[in-house]
């Protein structure tokens, strides 16, 4: 009684006056979320320039103009610039994307002031306001309740737990969540930055991004070849000195060397590369926030995921019900079962009490569709008896409102003059409530045994992770309201289902070397159902409670086994991030509330839902799915394994052809010769030629058997002692090749010897290119035409050679002369083993090997690889 008193005097309250509002206005100021600023586009802009490649190519800039070199000087630094442009183009059209992307949290409100109701936007919400609540709408400030109307709200943007919680009067609301079923009045206590809301997106603020893998690697790559090109172009302008050589030519040498030993063109293909991949995603309904991103999400060896709305559908489904002793599937053929198990004494009262006893209701909408309003649970009741057959039609008399000390509700109906009680409720209250169950043809009953019998059919479905709901009625007199010697009618579970393409997508990342650990606010035996449900392994549940009692040198063995995390907070969140990168692990995190988003920031790569998604888990996340689906994350790992694969044999491709150019240069300074190769042929091979076809290796697809491997390890380097020997073997053969043919025809014409040697160099790094389009297996076995870009690039590239040989223009630029046609033979017979000998030894690799799995995996790499 005392609930209903103090409703009654609350609905007099008549709000802030205008005045008291602009007051509040004034103090408070505007009731807006502290999202996070985006950064200055000055900052985007130099972030573009903090690459140590990129330091290599200004400093490499700046000798080259001191030298008087200035075409080489102009060629490197736009170079320099063009991979900024390209890289600061992506990153505003990702930003552009997400803006188009971004909800505001409850644009308008209902409040009371001077007694008038009114609609105002949230933003002027103040302390003080009486927020008028009604189903469906959004809680614009935190608050105190002070009307409740079978109040029951979702608060899974902030805590996970996908069940609505019951309020009475004097209870929380909190900025964020919503209103699902019932209306409230509530006074507001905290507005903007104030709010828990604003909490958690303040914890955000403090997170610190984590350089991604592809950009330590390219980092470690970058001071490696820098160190690696001053050294050897110190030793070479030393060789050249003590053997009498002018100090000019040898400063210039030692500038060829380093222009050679630098591959110019890797920051652009990386860039191009990124931002192709980029594009994909979007096409697969990824959103790429940074373009290294996709790259990190593919050396994932953990994903930490949330389960509402991420694993699940975050909706409440009614998966199963027992009546009258026997147990149904919920669908269609339930009504089919229950017809030949002679129940219709039951159902129809089954069906009544689903229907009548609630506030939720289905109605089609102007395009025909199927809507539905209020609870999630009492949503899933109508679902399910959508199947059953159709409610009678009675007028409601009176209504008992659930609450949580009653756990239940009521209604009082009347048809043709009989009255029934109807209730809904938690089993356990209302069992006790039950004198009675409804059995086929009479109502048993409850004696001791039965009653245990019915307990252990709930403990059952409980034991499944489902929410239990019991239905029961009565006969009763008009105006008794007395729940008393019911008649129990049935049980029925819901549940949160998993999403239909979870299961097989979990199963693809255990295949790929990925664990999924989930980490949810739900409760641990739903949290335990679902990861069985998944086929998610789970051999320990541990809540948030038990976590905080654990010490780091305990938490981390335990990450070890596996676990999954029930009733968490978002500090918890973040605290197993941390713990498990402590353990080399690259951990990348999913989620969509508000209490993700720290997590989101510190994880490797944070990974927000775009439909679901609040403003600040996608402000701080790195990749934003736009279909909130999990199979995409595993697509995204898939793309992401590609990316890294092509980068590694780009850049190998790249270092093989300046380690050639390297070779000729120094084996020709050694021996005394003339400069092989000019400074602008180089700058040709190494910008123009390599490049191009370098940005087609990188349109490769995937490995036929990328996602049968384990995660690549955090600190597992670009090239390698493979990579290495690959190129040192490829360098000495095209650099020995040039060379032969440079001296061969030297005393001929030294012109000519150099346009020879040149052009030679430019065939054998594209025909080498068909080695690096898989390290083990034969371009026989991944198809000759399966990159029609690489083909086309190559054809090009060899055009433009031999326009750079035969037109005036480009002679004049490249000092080239004309080549007779034995030249181009001596070029294709010396070219020819770049092509047999590297099949030949992966074919010898091959022999042996199941072939089963190379088709197996070629037919998945058809699906999953990325046309750009």
């Amino acid at each position: 009684m005392s609930h209903f008193a103090a409703m009654t005097d609350s609905t007099s309250r008549p709000g802030l006056s205008a005045d008291a509002a602009l007051r509040a206005r004034d103090a408070y100021g505007l009731n807006e979320l502290p999202l996070l600023p985006p950064p200055p586009m000055w900052q985007a802009i130099l972030r573009q320039f903090t690459s140590p490649l990129i330091a290599i190519l200004a400093l490499a800039v700046v000798a080259a103009a001191l030298l008087g070199e200035t075409i080489d000087a102009m060629v490197i630094a736009a170079v320099i610039v063009f991979n900024a442009v390209l890289g600061f183009v992506q990153e505003w059209r990702a930003e552009k994307a997400l803006a188009a992307l971004t909800k505001l949290l409850s644009p308008l409100a209902t409040v009371r002031r001077d007694g008038v109701e009114e609609r105002i936007p949230a933003a002027e919400v103040v302390p003080g306001d009486l927020l008028v609540l009604s189903t469906g709408d959004r809680v614009a400030a935190d608050g105190n309740l002070v009307v409740s109307r079978d109040a029951e709200l979702n608060e899974s943007i902030l805590t996970g737990e996908s069940m609505p919680v019951s309020k009475g009067v004097d209870g929380l609301v909190f900025a964020g969540t919503s209103l699902v079923v019932g209306t409230a009045e509530a006074e507001v206590t905290a507005t903007g930055s104030d709010t828990s809301f604003a909490e958690i997106a303040k914890l955000t603020g403090g997170i610190d991004r984590r350089p991604t893998q592809l950009q330590q690697a390219l980092g470690r790559l970058a001071w490696w070849l820098g160190i690696f090109s001053i050294g050897v172009g110190v030793a070479v302008a030393s060789l050249g000195l003590l053997t009498g050589q002018p100090i000019l030519d040898m400063m210039l040498t030692a500038i060829s060397l380093a222009v050679a030993m630098v591959p110019e063109g890797l920051p652009a293909v990386v860039t191009i590369t990124l931002a192709l991949g980029a594009s994909a995603m979007v096409r697969r309904k990824a959103l790429v926030r940074r373009m290294q991103a996709i790259e990190t999400l593919g050396a994932a060896s953990v994903i930490c995921t949330d389960k509402t709305g991420t694993l699940t559908e975050n909706k409440m489904v009614a998966t199963r019900f027992w009546m009258a002793g026997s147990w149904y599937d919920a669908g269609r053929d339930a009504i089919k079962d229950i017809t030949a198990r002679n129940q219709s004494h039951v159902i129809q009262r089954f069906i009544d009490v689903a229907s009548i006893c609630t506030h939720a209701s289905r109605y089609t909408d102007q395009h025909n569709n199927v809507e539905s309003l209020g609870s999630p649970t009492e949503v899933a009741l109508l679902e399910l008896v959508q199947h059953l057959g159709d409610a009678q039609a009675v007028e409601i008399q009176q209504e008992m409102p659930f609450s949580s000390e009653r756990k239940r509700m009521a209604m009082l109906v009347e048809r043709d003059g009989c009255f029934r009680l109807l209730v809904k409720g938690a089993p356990e209250v209302v069992l006790e409530k039950c004198a009675f169950v409804a059995m086929s043809g009479e109502d048993m009953e409850i004696d001791a045994e039965l009653r245990n019998e019915l307990k252990a059919v709930h403990e059952s479905m409980a034991s499944q992770g489902l929410r239990v709901l019991a239905l029961a009625d009565r006969a009763t007199a008009q105006g008794n309201l007395v729940d008393e010697n019911l008649v129990l009618l049935g049980f029925v579970g819901l549940i949160d289902p998993p999403r239909q393409e979870v299961p097989g997508a979990i199963a693809r990342a255990r295949d790929a070397g990925i664990r999924v650990i989930m980490v949810t606010g739900d409760s641990p035996v739903t949290a335990r159902a679902i990861s069985s449900q998944m086929d998610l392994p789970a051999d320990k549940v541990v809540t948030g409670k038990e976590l905080a009692a654990i010490s780091e040198a305990d938490l981390v063995p335990l990450l070890q086994r596996d676990v999954i995390f029930a009733r968490t907070h978002p500090a918890d969140k973040l605290r197993l991030v941390t713990a498990l990168q402590s353990t080399g692990a690259v951990v990348a995190m999913t989620g969509d509330g508000v209490n993700d988003a720290p997590a989101l920031k510190r994880a490797d790569i944070g990974v927000a839902m775009g439909q679901r998604g609040t403003d600040v888990a996608q402000e701080a996340a790195d990749l934003i799915l736009l279909d909130d689906n999990f199979t995409t994350i595993v697509n995204a790992v898939a793309e992401g394994r590609r990316q890294f694969a092509n980068i590694k044999k780009f850049v190998r491709y790249l270092l093989s052809s300046n380690a050639g150019e390297v070779v000729a240069l120094v084996v020709n300074l050694i021996i005394g010769g003339p400069l092989i190769f000019l400074a602008t042929q180089i700058l040709w091979m190494n910008l123009i030629t390599d490049g191009v076809t370098a940005v087609a290796l990188g349109l490769e697809k995937s490995e036929p058997d990328q996602m049968k491997q384990p995660p690549r390890k955090p600190k597992e380097p670009i090239l390698g002692r493979a990579g290495f020997l690959m190129i040192l073997g490829f360098g000495l053969y095209t650099g020995g090749a040039s060379l032969f043919l440079f001296y061969k025809f030297l005393p001929v014409d030294p012109v000519l010897a150099n346009t020879l040697a040149f052009t030679a160099m430019v065939v054998f790094e594209k025909m080498s290119v068909f080695a690096f389009r898989s390290f083990r297996t034969p371009v026989t076995a991944i198809g000759w035409w399966s990159n029609k870009a690489l083909l086309l690039a190559l054809l090009s590239m060899l055009a433009l050679q031999v326009m750079a040989v035969y037109l005036p223009f480009f002679q004049a630029i490249l000092h080239t002369v004309p080549l007779e046609i034995f030249h181009w033979q001596w070029i294709a017979v010396l070219a020819l083993p770049l092509i047999v000998v590297p099949e030949g030894i992966k074919m010898l690799m091959l022999t042996g090997q199941p072939q089963r799995g190379i088709v197996r995996a070629q037919t998945d790499t058809n699906v999953h690889s990325t046309k750009p």
